[in-house]
């Protein structure tokens, strides 16, 4: 994003979530995670700006008998629940992400670290949603807090 690390005009703290190695992390726990980052960001006594980013591909197969399935109503759906109230979506088994998102779409999970951190209400400022040729569905939103509830 900003060149070489050595040019970079912040600090960053890279976090991993397996999504590899079953079993992984449930939605909740990364959910979970991502409240217990909002505390300790909070907690500084220093004022600072801070950027939380979740990643991971949206529905999407690689390999099998489901190799290149999309579900975009799937990935439209997880991102409007994403914005509007995570509830639903946390709560959902790993099994049924596989499901619906096929076996690599698991990695969304790790988008819930990202909103765990933000406020309940949040402020959409962008969303994109593209399936490219390599058949795996792209999504991005950037979002804002409100200051109305910690999550």
């Amino acid at each position: 994003m900003f060149g070489e690390p050595e040019e970079w005009p912040c600090k960053m703290i890279p976090v991993a979530i397996n999504v590899v190695l079953y079993p992984g992390p449930s939605g909740q726990r990364c959910y979970d995670f991502g409240q217990a980052l909002r505390q300790a960001v909070d907690s500084c006594e220093e004022d600072i700006d801070v950027q939380i980013w979740g990643t991971g591909g949206m529905s999407h197969q690689l390999q099998g008998p489901r190799a290149g399935l999309i579900n975009s109503e799937f990935d439209h759906n997880f991102l409007e629940k994403f914005v509007s109230g995570p509830a639903e979506i946390t709560a959902m088994p790993l099994f049924s992400y596989i499901n619906e998102a096929r076996s690599e779409g698991i990695q969304l999970v790790m988008w819930l670290a990202m909103r765990g951190a933000m406020d309940k209400k949040v402020k959409q400022l962008h969303r994109f949603y593209h399936v490219p040729a390599s058949n795996t569905a792209v999504g991005n939103l950037v979002l804002e807090n409100t200051g109305e509830g910690k999550t």
